[in-house]
């Protein structure tokens, strides 16, 4: 429980670590929960399991291995299809359970999926039929850090796939930090007739928010202000889904705020998307509550984990289409720096706030995020690394 933050950002912390611990405690209080994962849980920092249970394992065993016995809980097999067959049926017999795998490799069990889905909906309608555990679904190493793996280990499909199902049997979250990953599982957890998509990254990021703050994201529609960084009143209104993301448009906003003096900015935090809204299917936004959030005419700069399209969807059906513009992963990059990834999909700090400036006809700060942008990209394919200071 993190009670207060002083210095929001300041300090670094693993949100895959804390879903770690968090699975962790939850499996030492749940004898009917299964962790379901390829051969990743130590390299996706979800190690903290191995604490609580064994591997599940019935062959003989090398001097090397984990801990591993027969009555083990965690499951791992480099085989999502079946991973995620053996959670439904385990789901159906009524215990608890959660998946994971790499992001871009989510999408094998994209058909599986949509056929749970549709057990639930036609479950639903059936009176004698129970309210099924949530299929949880935990989604790393993603597409904006893999300065190893490369394009093929870049894609969101997952997130665009299930938000666009209308049967609205879908929670999409994203814990903008540690705190924020916890209170995410925390919240999976206890829900039902669901499948949650949970995207996070396992490399430390910047903690903006306490644990208050993150566990009424849940309640309050999935958005939330970040005060410390934000005017009354505001000319612009920056948006971040996603860690990563939401990191970047924070640094936009302080660029601004020192290029642009007598400018206001407000910054949004979007925690969980479900279909055609911000928030989750058990609470989304509202109208009156987004107009108050996002004001009612200001222009709506987001920076997106996802594809553009999907957020741009969402963000139509709450403001007219010209008020607004999105960035995202739009399937460029690959084996590359952290900046530059973001970079090559106009997704950077600077190119969220070249989009403030242009409006602002202040070609000279145009000139100079451009040159900036262009400096890095040379130095980053020269000595494989970022500049310093970004």
């Amino acid at each position: 429980m993190i009670d207060t933050i002083d210095n929001p950002g300041q300090e670094k912390f693993s949100p895959a670590k804390s879903i770690g611990a968090a699975m962790a405690d939850y499996m030492s209080k749940h004898p009917d929960f299964y962790l379901y994962s390829p051969d990743e849980t130590t390299s996706n920092k979800l190690d903290a399991v191995y604490n609580v249970s064994d591997r599940a394992w019935n062959l003989p065993q090398k001097d090397f291995d984990l801990p591993e016995s027969g009555d083990g809980r965690i499951v791992e097999m480099l085989s999502e299809n079946t991973l995620f067959a053996c959670m439904a049926g385990h789901l159906i017999a009524g215990g608890t359970a959660a998946m994971t795998s790499y992001e871009a490799f989510f999408t094998i069990i994209a058909a599986q999926l949509l056929q749970h889905l549709k057990f639930l909906q036609q479950s639903s309608e059936v009176k004698w039929r129970p309210a099924y555990p949530a299929a949880n679904l935990l989604s790393t190493s993603t597409c904006w850090r893999q300065d190893h793996n490369g394009f093929t280990h870049q894609s969101p499909a997952l997130i665009s796939l299930l938000l666009s199902l209308p049967s609205d049997q879908v929670n999409c979250l994203f814990p903008v930090d540690d705190v924020a990953a916890e209170a995410s599982f925390i919240y999976m957890m206890k829900s039902k007739n669901v499948v949650n998509l949970t995207t996070f990254n396992k490399t430390d990021q910047p903690r903006w928010l306490d644990s208050h703050q993150a566990d009424s994201q849940f309640s309050q529609g999935g958005a939330r202000i970040f005060e410390f960084i934000s005017d009354e009143n505001p000319d612009y209104i920056l948006v971040g889904v996603g860690d990563i993301v939401s990191c970047e448009a924070i640094r936009a906003i302080e660029i601004l705020k020192q290029d642009l003096p007598g400018k206001k900015f407000r910054f949004v935090n979007i925690a969980a998307l479900s279909y055609n809204a911000i928030g989750t299917r058990e609470r989304k936004l509202k109208q009156g509550e987004f107009d108050q959030m996002f004001s009612k005419d200001k222009y709506i700069i987001a920076n997106f984990h996802g594809y553009p399209a999907v957020l741009e969807q969402i963000l139509g059906c709450y403001a007219e289409r010209g008020r607004f513009t999105v960035h995202g992963f739009e399937e460029h990059g690959s084996t590359t720096t952290p900046f530059e990834m973001l970079s090559c999909n106009h997704a950077s700090r600077y190119h969220l706030a070249l989009d403030v400036v242009k409006r602002e006809k202040r070609q000279d700060l145009v000139e100079k995020y451009q040159r900036i942008l262009k400096e890095n990209t040379e130095y980053a394919h020269e000595h494989g690394v970022d500049q310093v200071g970004i």
